[in-house]
């Protein structure tokens, strides 16, 4: 589904992610893993066409985008949920969902019901405004919004970032859902490794921009992730 070879991206005349190589299929979780500072997010930002790459090629689906502008590759099929639970704070839940699903017509319901499925939390709180909720209630409405557009690529950029820890166990229950029942490739960039690789097919270690490792995901991959970072 996505193919990344030889990927060197950054900001001006400056380079922050260098040479990188990966891949992910249809229904196959990805996560890089790395500190602060190492790049996950400028990667991320490359992928989505948000800056420029400075050689290397993406191709999604067999398409060359490398230079595709944002808003077509999200037509294709990317959906991208950024760091730090986006929602619309004054907006009920059920009107952030609408705000997406309701460009869909007749089908506008059928999505909606299918991220609420996901999340069911959503549709106990429906009138709920938004700005009310916990911030893992409202990382939950950002991954739910972006279900409603039925992507073939979900990327993630530290989804686990200031949430409690029961609801950071129900979203990593929720993504490996999406990956395995719904066939989403999925890609998330996190520093809590444990979170990140242990129910992963795949994973990466991100370190000044470069790839030090990777492995297949699982329990047991946990501790080498670990290794490799120096955490």
């Amino acid at each position: 589904m996505l193919d990344v070879k030889g990927l060197t991206c950054g900001y001006g005349k400056v380079s922050v992610v260098h040479d990188i190589d990966f891949s992910v299929r249809p229904g196959e979780w990805v996560s890089i893993v790395g500190n602060n500072g190492a790049g996950k997010t400028t990667l991320l930002k490359s992928i989505l066409g948000l800056i420029p790459v400075t050689s290397g090629s993406i191709a999604f689906e067999g398409k060359d985008i490398t230079k595709a502008a944002p808003n077509k590759r999200i037509r294709l099929g990317m959906a991208f949920v950024p760091q730090g639970q986006q929602s619309f704070g004054q907006m009920t839940v059920e009107e952030n969902l609408h705000v997406v699903a309701d460009q869909y017509g007749s089908e506008a319901q059928a999505r909606y019901d299918e991220a609420v499925e996901t999340f069911p939390v959503l549709k106990e709180f429906a009138s709920r405004r938004a700005g009310l909720l916990s911030g893992g209630q409202r990382q939950q409405l950002s991954i739910a919004r972006a279900l409603i557009t039925r992507p073939k690529l979900m990327i993630l950029d530290e989804p686990t970032e200031g949430i409690q820890p029961n609801i950071v166990a129900e979203i990593q229950r929720s993504i490996r859902s999406m990956a395995e029942d719904r066939g989403i490739g999925v890609i998330l960039v996190e520093q809590k490794v444990q979170f990140a690789v242990e129910r992963a097919d795949r994973y990466y270690v991100l370190a000044a921009g470069r790839f030090i490792g990777a492995g297949e995901g699982g329990p047991d991959a946990v501790a080498e992730a670990k290794a490799a970072l120096h955490v």
